[in-house]
């Protein structure tokens, strides 16, 4: 008889727990009232972010998968579509949205704005961390505010994306994962290359997909070791790079010349993103994006990685598909 009512008050209790977290979260409280002023300056610094730095536009843009890095079409700039599914080890499927004023225009700045640094939609529900809101909570307020400015002005496309949808349990946990942002208004410190290339790479959300993870969590002391894997269109697996300060298997022994070279080398106009066959090495990372980054930025970059603790862990980077 006790054990009856010790179970029957469990379940209450788990049911009320439930139904706070599916029905009382996300709570994160109402957008701000804001109106972001478009400038030319502000537009112009943007589009450099949301393309090179952020890169905003390579998962909001329908990419071409049967090339080298996945480059985007941008004749549907912004338009959404693609998916993240559980092939790819994701609790749902999940789908980047349309971020162009076809879809934008009706919202206000304060709702992109608590989109991208809180993680809660217009309506109201929660966005998956794939969107790495987490990160973009940590920039300067000014550079949010540029993104903003920025979408406002890409050319309308209409394209209806799906929406997105998490298995059980992340269908509850999920509700708990956005937070309040507040966001400084001081500008990352220039003259400070580490701090300013810690501001750069949690803007690129390096560590998001150079460090391993558990489950969906980043496995303690493996930042930045590598080893998160992309299936690609063929079904052949691609894994991110070391990049710990190791010298065996990460960029410990590389100068700043080689690291610079290595985004360099794409921004080249002699580059062609090419068709890649099957069975054939490609990758998920958008080099042609990043590697329009300042030389003065990806050496930050470089200092800041330089301080992380070396991890060894050699990645083997490719894997053909099974026949």
């Amino acid at each position: 008889m006790v054990l009856g009512v010790i179970f029957f008050v469990l379940i209450i209790g788990v049911s009320i727990l439930l139904i706070y977290v599916s029905k009382g979260l996300p709570n994160v409280g109402p957008a701000p009232e804001i109106q972001v002023e478009q400038t030319e300056a502000s537009i112009e610094r943007g589009e450099y972010l949301a393309n090179n730095v952020a890169v905003c536009m390579h998962c909001h843009s329908p990419q071409e998968k049967s090339k080298f890095t996945h480059p985007i079409n941008n004749e549907m700039l912004g338009a959404g579509g693609n998916r993240f599914g559980p092939e790819e080890n994701f609790p749902g499927n999940y789908y980047a949205s349309n971020i162009t004023p076809a879809n934008l225009g009706n919202w206000t700045d304060g709702e992109v704005y608590r989109a991208i640094t809180s993680g809660v939609g217009k309506d109201g529900r929660a966005l998956f961390p794939i969107m790495p809101y987490p990160n973009y909570a940590q920039m300067n307020k000014e550079d949010v505010y540029s993104i903003i400015a920025y979408l406002r002005t890409l050319e309308p496309v209409v394209n209806e994306v799906p929406a997105s949808e998490s298995f059980f349990p992340m269908n509850f946990i999920i509700n708990t994962i956005p937070a309040k942002a507040e966001l400084s208004e001081d500008k990352p410190d220039k003259s400070n290359p580490v701090s300013w290339g810690k501001y750069l790479v949690t803007t690129a959300s390096c560590m998001d997909c150079h460090t391993p993870k558990e489950q969906g969590a980043n496995i303690p002391g493996m930042t930045f070791a590598g080893g998160m894997e992309f299936l690609m269109e063929d079904g052949s697996i691609t894994r991110t790079a070391n990049i710990s300060p190791d010298v065996k298997t990460g960029i410990g022994s590389w100068t700043e010349e080689q690291f610079v070279n290595r985004f360099k080398e794409y921004a080249d106009s002699t580059f062609t993103f090419h068709e890649v066959s099957a069975g054939q090495f490609n990758t998920a990372m958008p080099w042609g994006m990043y590697s329009k980054m300042s030389e003065d930025e990806i050496k930050a970059i470089y200092a800041y990685l330089r301080t992380a603790t070396p991890v060894e862990n050699f990645i083997t980077k490719f894997t053909p598909a099974e026949d």
